[in-house]
């Protein structure tokens, strides 16, 4: 897929702001219907932020209380989305426009998830997160890499792989 723009065009028109997680964001869209969730009082009833990645950008291993659509935009580069569902399942997301992949992919709410570009170098994918109930930092949860290795020892490569924390 041919980019519109770069990723430097996008970070400027947004002004998006470094995340915890990785990459950079600008929330777009809060709704301002609230509705009543179980872990808390209320929340939007939807959020949704544009997100990206560049080059060797990461998304570290996180987890939210809703679940959350993503959907490709713009970008050179497909992202990989690996989830470790509370089971033990693994899947790894591939977002974008090739034949594996698809321009939207969904997270259900508490599966573990990390992000990277597909292709590395000279590359970005600007994505939006669509988040319902919508997004709070209060429900937002960075994987400690040495607990989620010990909860998923078969996946211990992959978790160090995305751990920021240290």
């Amino acid at each position: 897929m041919k980019s519109v723009h770069t990723a430097a065009y996008w970070k400027d028109t947004y002004q998006m702001q470094a995340h915890p997680e990785g990459g950079y964001f600008y929330e777009i869209y809060r709704s301002t219907l609230d509705v009543n969730v179980p872990w808390d009082d209320f929340r939007s009833a939807a959020t949704g932020i544009v997100y990206l990645l560049e080059n060797s950008d990461i998304s570290s291993f996180h987890r939210i209380k809703s679940d959350e659509i993503w959907h490709h935009y713009d970008g050179n580069s497909p992202l990989n989305i690996h989830c470790i569902f509370p089971d033990g399942k693994y899947e790894l997301l591939k977002l974008g426009y090739g034949n594996e992949e698809r321009p939207c992919q969904i997270v259900p709410a508490g599966v573990w998830f990390a992000a990277e570009l597909a292709n590395k170098e000279n590359t970005f994918a600007m994505v939006g997160c669509t988040v319902s109930p919508g997004f709070s930092f209060d429900d937002f949860e960075i994987a400690d890499a040495d607990k989620l290795s010990e909860q998923f020892p078969k996946y211990k490569g992959l978790i160090r792989r995305f751990n920021t924390k240290d």
